[in-house]
């Protein structure tokens, strides 16, 4: 039996249903979330590798902002420096974050820069969605690529023109939130299911001896704080989120035809079905000739077009049967039986589905 493992990935837990799993790992806590800031800046200290200011006007209108800002009154002057580049600034301001702690941010050109290495981020204010300034970013970019060029050719690693700088921006503004003040505690599964929710009610409740959390649907579970007996939902939230659930996953099937990778979940199964596949292979080949007149005579050399096209029916698996599997031992066994390659096995699939014979989500990438 030829596995098709080999570039067709299939993953299952080893006839075991699955493993549980800490209750913060499968659920967002209502109001711990994190917020997105952007930001529009200037980038200095470039070695010849910033914009070109002919092609990127909107970096010389920022540098000459700044300099207003700075008392130097450059009203008139033509400066064309190529040691700048305008970026945009972007940061994720983590949950319960105060003014005054510092966060990552990720900088990136939005001109026609060749590199941001080595340059110096200048000062700038990070909104968030509702246009408020919660952070400041400087610093000295670390670009994760390199560059090189000369005359007629350029090689180029990575990308040179995005880079990071840790901790980089200082907080500025905390987010208005009173999460102290909360009396009713949501969490928000990742993987809305039925099943997991009531699960996730019964291990909070028996972990407290009485009703603490309710079931509000599949993708919501309630906690009242006053009947945890917790002085916060801070401290609920420290007492449940290290409770052991174990999940429930629906049956799917995930495929990627670029790679020609198969994932399947351990609880697919197939029924009895019978599957014929063959393949075609179209051949094109162009073989133009080249027809010139007779020496001395009158005429022009032309070229004319010659095609030579075929189609070729390579031969394929007869009508196999695939019997039915009752776990995903036996389903990977019967579509190995068809000893078809990768890419063909997605097509089977896709087949399968559509006869109604394949009993799981089929998502396609």
């Amino acid at each position: 039996m030829r596995l098709i493992l080999a570039i067709c990935l299939t993953i299952w837990a080893a006839g075991s249903a699955a493993s549980p799993v800490r209750l913060k790992d499968l659920v967002e806590f209502d109001g711990v979330r994190s917020n997105d800031l952007v930001g529009y800046g200037l980038v200095v200290g470039l070695n010849g590798t910033g914009d070109g200011l002919r092609n990127s006007p909107f970096t010389e209108e920022i540098m000459s902002n700044i300099l207003e800002r700075l008392g130097v009154n450059v009203t008139g002057e033509q400066f064309r420096p190529t040691n700048v580049a305008a970026v945009l600034v972007t940061a994720e301001l983590p949950p319960f974050s105060r003014a005054g702690s510092r966060v990552d941010i990720t900088v990136s050109a939005i001109g026609d820069a060749d590199s941001l290495l080595g340059g110096t981020l200048i000062m700038t204010p990070l909104n968030a969605a509702d246009g408020q300034i919660y952070a400041v970013a400087q610093g000295t970019i670390i670009a994760g690529g390199a560059s090189a060029e000369g005359e007629a050719a350029q090689v180029i690693q990575g990308v040179p023109t995005s880079g990071v700088i840790p901790s980089g921006a200082t907080v500025e503004r905390e987010v208005d939130f009173q999460f102290a003040g909360l009396e009713r505690l949501r969490m928000a599964l990742r993987t809305p299911d039925f099943t997991t929710a009531i699960r996730i009610e019964s291990a909070i409740n028996e972990a407290y001896g009485h009703r603490v959390a309710l079931m509000i649907d599949a993708g919501t579970v309630e906690i009242d704080v006053s009947a945890a007996g917790t002085n916060s939902p801070a401290h609920a939230i420290g007492r449940i989120e290290n409770i052991l659930v174990e999940p429930e996953r629906r049956a799917r099937v995930v495929v990627d035809q670029r790679s020609g990778t198969i994932v399947m979940g351990e609880d697919v199964r197939i029924s009895r079905v019978a599957v014929s596949q063959g393949n075609l292979t179209l051949r094109i080949e162009e073989a133009p000739l080249v027809v010139q007149p007779n020496p001395f005579a009158e005429g022009e050399t032309v070229v004319v077009p010659r095609t030579n096209a075929a189609i070729q029916e390579e031969p394929g698996i007869g009508l196999a049967e695939v019997d039915g599997g009752t776990s995903l031992s036996e389903v990977v066994a019967g579509l190995n039986a068809l000893g078809v390659a990768p890419r063909d096995m997605i097509d089977i699939l896709k087949s399968i589905k559509a006869a109604g014979a394949l009993h799981a989500e089929f998502i396609v990438r």
